[in-house]
C-alpha cells in the first residue's frame, strides 16, 4: 500500500473543503484534497439561489446583522448556537467582497451596486446571486483560487475510513477510483467536507454523490453526530424528477397554488405567504395534498408565468430549462410542477464555532459535513453557501493553529489499521452471494422517505428503526456483480451504502428520541415545541449496533425563544 505524508487531509472538494485547504496551505502547509469528483462538480455546485449577506453601505438600509442573526436564529428555531448565527452574519459582507475580489461576477442593481432578492424567513432582502447560478459561479471562482497555492488534489478517489492513533486522526484510508489501487494518507489533521446525505431518501434534490460518506466514516471512527434527527426538506423539487426549482423563484416572485388554484400558503403564513421558512412551506404543501388539493400523481403547481419571458430567462434560467428539459413545461407560459424533496442535512459531525470536533485529536469538520450548528432546526435559504465559506475559512485558520502544537504521526505504525479497514471494504467485492446491495439500497430509500420524512410519529419512527436495523445487518452479507478492477462503480455504491446505513439507524433512533416538534422534525404525536425538556442539542454515537445518545446545551447570546410565527 503507498503511503504519502501531507499536513493536512481535505476529504471533499467542494466550497468549504477548499476554503479550508486556501486557508491551511496559504500559511505554507502541504495539503491533499481527495474528492470523488473533479472539486468543480462538487454539490456545491448545485446550490443555485444565492448567498446571503450583510454588506454595509450595499444592503436594505433597514437591514443590519443582529436582523440577519436574528432571522437565523428564529429560523433554526431557536436551537441555534447564537454564537456561531452571529459569526456568521458578522463574517457574511467580508466573505462576499472576498470572492467578488475574487472573480465571481454578482448580478447587479441599475445602480451599479450588487443586486439583492428575498429568501424565506428574511427580514430583509439580503440574498447575492449569480442568476440561479451562484453555487457554480463561487466553486468555479474558488477553485482557480486555490490551484494556484501549493494543494494536491486527488479527484475520483474514494475515502474510506479515518485511520487513528488511539485517539488521534492519523490519516485516511483511501482507494483510487480508476484502478481501485489502495493508499495511505498520512496527516497531522483531517478536515471532513463531504456534504450532505440525500440519498437516504427516495425523492431528494441532491446529486447521486451526496451519500453521508464523511458522517459514515466519523461514526465509525468514534466521533458524535450533533442533532442527527433534523433533515430539510425543500417545498419545491420538480414533479416527478425532483430536481430543484431553486427558492430564488419565489424570492423573484413566483407563488405556489393548489388545483383550485388558490394561492394556499395565505392560510399558513399569512404575512410571509411563499417565502415562509422551508419547513413550513413543505409542511403546507403536503396538507395540501393529502387533503385532495393537489394535482394527479401528487404535486402543487408553482407559477412564474406573470414575471414574464424575459425576466424568467434572465434570473431564473436553470429553473426554466429543468422544467422544459424534464418535466416538458414551459414556465413562461404554464406554472411548473412540483412536490417537496429531501434537500438538506442539519445535522451532522460534532464539531465547535472553530470546526474542531471534541472527540477525536485532529478530527475538523466543514460545510454541510458538519453540525456547528448554525442551522438549528431549520436552514434558511442562502445561509448554506455562506455557511461553507465563513466556516470553511474558520476551520482552515484552526486547523493552521492545531499544526503549529502537534507534531506528525508514524506512518509504519499506522499500516497495520489500514489493511484491516481495506480488508473489511475488499470483503464487499469477494461475496458471491447473499443480497445484492441495490436491493437493500432501494429499500432503505422508501422506509426513509415513508417513515422518517416530512411528518413524524411514534410508530412510524418505530416501524423505520425496525426496518433500518434488518437492512443494516443484511449489510454484512451483500454482495456486488462487478469484479473488475477498473472504475468499479458498483463496488464504491456499495461502500456508500455502508456509510449511508450507518447513518440512518443514527437518525431513526435519534428522531424517535425527540418527543417535540422543532423546525424541520415533526411529529404528529407531539405537535408543540417543548422548550423545557427539548432546547439542547442531541449528540449521538454509534456503538457496534447500539445507538448512544447525550446532549449539549444551545448556547445563547442575546435572543430568547419567542413563538415561530410568519
Amino acid at each position: 500500500m503507498d503511503k504519502l505524508l501531507y499536513d493536512v487531509v481535505v476529504l471533499g472538494g467542494g466550497l468549504a473543503g477548499l476554503m479550508s485547504a486556501h486557508e491551511v496551505a496559504s500559511a505554507g502547509y502541504n495539503v491533499a484534497v481527495v474528492s470523488k469528483v473533479f472539486p468543480t462538480r462538487s454539490h456545491s455546485s448545485s446550490a443555485e439561489g444565492g448567498i446571503a449577506a450583510y454588506v454595509h453601505g450595499n444592503s436594505d438600509p433597514n437591514d443590519n446583522p443582529d436582523y440577519m442573526t436574528y432571522d437565523t436564529v428564529k429560523g433554526g428555531d431557536y436551537l441555534v448556537d447564537q454564537d456561531a448565527a452571529e459569526l456568521l452574519s458578522q463574517k457574511s459582507g467580508e466573505i462576499v467582497q472576498f470572492m467578488e475580489r475574487w472573480g465571481t461576477l454578482f448580478n447587479r442593481q441599475p445602480d451599479g451596486r450588487v443586486a439583492l432578492r428575498y429568501f424565506g424567513g428574511q427580514t430583509y432582502p439580503r440574498t447575492r446571486f449569480v442568476g440561479d447560478k451562484t453555487g457554480m459561479a463561487l466553486l468555479h471562482t474558488l477553485y482557480e483560487r486555490v490551484s494556484g497555492l501549493s494543494v494536491d488534489f486527488y479527484n475520483e478517489w474514494f475515502a474510506v475510513d479515518l485511520v487513528l492513533d488511539e485517539k488521534r486522526v492519523a490519516g485516511v484510508l483511501a482507494l483510487e477510483m480508476r484502478t481501485m489501487e489502495p493508499s495511505l494518507f498520512v496527516a497531522k489533521s483531517v478536515v471532513v467536507a463531504t456534504g450532505g446525505m440525500g440519498m437516504l431518501y427516495a425523492h431528494t434534490t441532491n446529486a447521486y454523490i451526496n451519500t453521508g460518506d464523511g458522517y459514515g466514516m466519523a461514526l465509525r471512527a468514534g466521533a458524535a453526530l450533533k442533532d442527527p434527527e433534523f433533515v430539510q426538506f425543500h417545498p419545491t423539487g420538480l414533479y416527478p424528477s425532483d430536481i430543484l426549482i431553486s427558492e430564488a423563484a419565489r424570492g423573484e416572485g413566483a407563488v405556489l397554488k393548489n388545483n383550485k388554484g388558490e394561492r394556499f400558503m395565505a392560510r399558513y403564513a399569512p404575512k410571509k405567504l411563499d417565502l415562509a421558512p422551508r419547513d413550513i412551506v413543505s409542511r403546507s404543501m403536503t396538507i395540501e395534498i393529502r387533503e385532495g388539493r393537489g394535482f394527479p400523481g401528487g404535486y402543487l403547481a408553482l407559477d412564474l408565468t406573470h414575471l414574464g419571458e424575459s425576466y424568467i430567462k434572465e434570473r431564473l434560467a436553470l429553473a426554466y430549462e429543468a422544467a422544459l428539459s424534464f418535466a416538458g413545461v414551459d414556465a413562461t407560459q404554464e406554472p411548473i410542477p412540483v412536490r417537496p424533496a429531501q434537500h438538506y442535512y442539519m445535522g451532522g459531525i460534532d464539531v465547535d464555532i472553530t470546526g474542531r470536533n471534541p472527540d477525536l485529536q485532529g478530527l475538523f469538520a466543514a460545510g454541510e459535513a458538519a453540525c456547528v450548528s448554525v442551522h438549528g432546526a431549520n436552514r434558511l435559504g442562502s445561509n448554506s453557501l455562506l455557511e461553507t465559506l465563513v466556516f470553511g475559512r474558520e476551520t482552515g485558520r484552526a486547523v493552521v493553529e492545531y499544526l503549529k502544537k502537534h507534531e506528525g504521526h508514524s506512518s509504519t505504525s499506522l499500516e497495520r489499521e489500514a489493511e484491516g479497514l481495506l480488508d473489511e471494504a475488499y470483503r464487499f467485492v469477494k461475496s458471491e452471494s447473499g443480497v445484492h446491495f441495490g436491493e437493500i439500497l432501494n429499500k432503505l430509500r422508501q422506509v426513509m422517505w415513508d417513515d422518517v420524512g416530512i411528518f413524524r410519529n411514534e410508530d412510524l419512527l418505530k416501524t423505520a428503526l425496525s426496518e433500518v436495523e434488518k437492512l443494516r445487518s443484511q449489510v454484512k452479507n451483500m454482495y456486488v456483480s462487478d469484479k473488475s478492477k477498473t472504475y468499479n462503480t458498483e463496488f464504491f455504491n456499495a461502500l456508500e451504502l455502508r456509510n449511508m446505513m450507518d447513518l440512518a439507524v443514527v437518525i431513526a433512533k435519534s428522531a424517535l428520541n425527540r418527543t417535540e416538534s422543532r423546525g424541520a422534525h415533526f411529529r404528529t404525536d407531539y405537535p408543540e415545541r417543548d422548550d423545557k425538556a427539548w432546547l439542547k442539542h442531541t449528540i449521538s454515537y454509534l456503538k457496534g449496533n447500539q445507538v448512544e445518545i447525550g446532549y449539549k446545551p444551545v448556547t445563547f447570546t442575546r435572543w430568547q425563544p419567542e413563538a415561530r410565527v410568519y
